[in-house]
C-alpha cells in the first residue's frame, strides 16, 4: 500500500470510531444519566525530506484517535411521582457502593431493597455524607428529601446524600454507561439542588445525533470509494508496467 491509501485507512478509521461513539450515543438516548460520548481526533504530520532541486513539502497527514471526551450538561428532568426517584439540577454526582469500591453516577432511578436500604437498579448501596447507606426503618413511610440532600421522614432526620463534584471532569473513568471511577479526591457540593420525583434523562439529542451520523457515513463512504479507486489505479499500474516488461 502506497501513501495514499495508508491515508485513506487511517480516515476510515477514525469515521469508524466516530460511528461507534454515534450509535452508542443513539442506544442510550432513554439511559437515564446518560452523557453523550464524542471522540477526539487530531492528526499526525509526517515530514517528507526535502532533495537538491526539488521543493520541500509539507509533509503527510494522517488521522490519530486521541482520546474520548463526554458532554457533561444535564439532560432535562421528568416528573415520576416516585420519592425515591432523585435528579441534581446543576453539577455533582450521587455516591454508590459497589463491589469494585465507591462509584459515582447521574442516574438517580432508585429503590428500595429488602433491608430497606436506599440502591440504584444494580442493588449498590447509594452512600450519605458519612460514606454509609442510607436505610430507612418500617416505620418511616412519608420520605422527604429536600433540596440540599437531606433524607427525613415523619421520624426525623434519616441522613444526607452524598453529592461530590470532580475538578477534572473528563478524567472521569466509565464503567457501563451510567457510573463512573476516578482517583481524584471528591469535593462536596454544598447545594446540589436535589430533585425528589424525578429523574435526569439523557443529555443526547436523537435529532441531531441521527444527522451526525448521517454526515459521517456519507464521510465514510467517500474514504471507501476513494480506497477502491485507488486500488484500482495500483492494479492498473501494476498491469502496465508487466506489459512493458514482458
Amino acid at each position: 500500500m502506497d501513501t495514499p491509501g495508508y491515508v485513506v485507512l487511517s480516515r476510515m478509521s477514525s469515521q469508524l470510531r466516530a460511528l461507534d461513539a454515534l450509535a452508542n450515543n443513539l442506544a442510550n438516548v432513554d439511559t437515564p444519566g446518560y452523557q453523550a460520548q464524542r471522540p477526539l481526533f487530531s492528526r499526525f504530520l509526517q515530514p517528507r525530506p526535502s532533495a537538491p532541486g526539488i521543493a520541500r513539502e509539507t509533509g503527510v497527514n494522517y488521522a490519530i484517535d486521541r482520546a474520548t471526551w463526554r458532554e457533561t450538561q444535564p439532560g432535562p428532568l421528568a416528573t415520576t411521582g416516585n420519592p425515591f426517584d432523585l435528579a441534581l439540577r446543576g453539577d455533582g454526582f450521587f455516591a454508590v457502593e459497589t463491589p469494585q469500591g465507591e462509584r459515582f453516577t447521574r442516574n438517580g432511578r432508585f429503590t428500595l431493597s429488602p433491608e430497606r436500604e436506599l440502591t440504584d437498579a444494580e442493588g449498590n448501596a447509594v452512600l450519605d455524607d458519612r460514606g454509609r447507606p442510607i436505610t430507612f426503618g418500617a416505620a418511616d413511610t412519608r420520605i422527604e428529601v429536600m433540596g440540599d440532600g437531606t433524607v427525613r421522614s415523619e421520624n426525623g432526620v434519616l441522613g444526607k446524600l452524598r453529592i461530590v463534584r470532580f475538578e477534572g471532569m473528563q478524567a472521569l473513568r466509565p464503567e457501563g454507561n451510567q457510573r463512573f471511577a476516578t482517583d481524584e479526591p471528591p469535593v462536596a457540593v454544598e447545594r446540589p439542588g436535589v430533585v425528589q420525583g424525578a429523574v435526569e434523562g439523557s443529555n443526547v439529542q436523537s435529532v441531531l445525533e441521527l444527522n451526525r451520523i448521517t454526515r459521517n457515513t456519507r464521510a465514510f463512504q467517500g474514504a471507501v470509494n476513494f480506497a477502491d479507486a485507488e486500488n484500482d489505479r495500483l492494479k492498473t499500474a501494476v498491469e502496465r508496467i508487466l506489459r512493458s516488461n514482458a
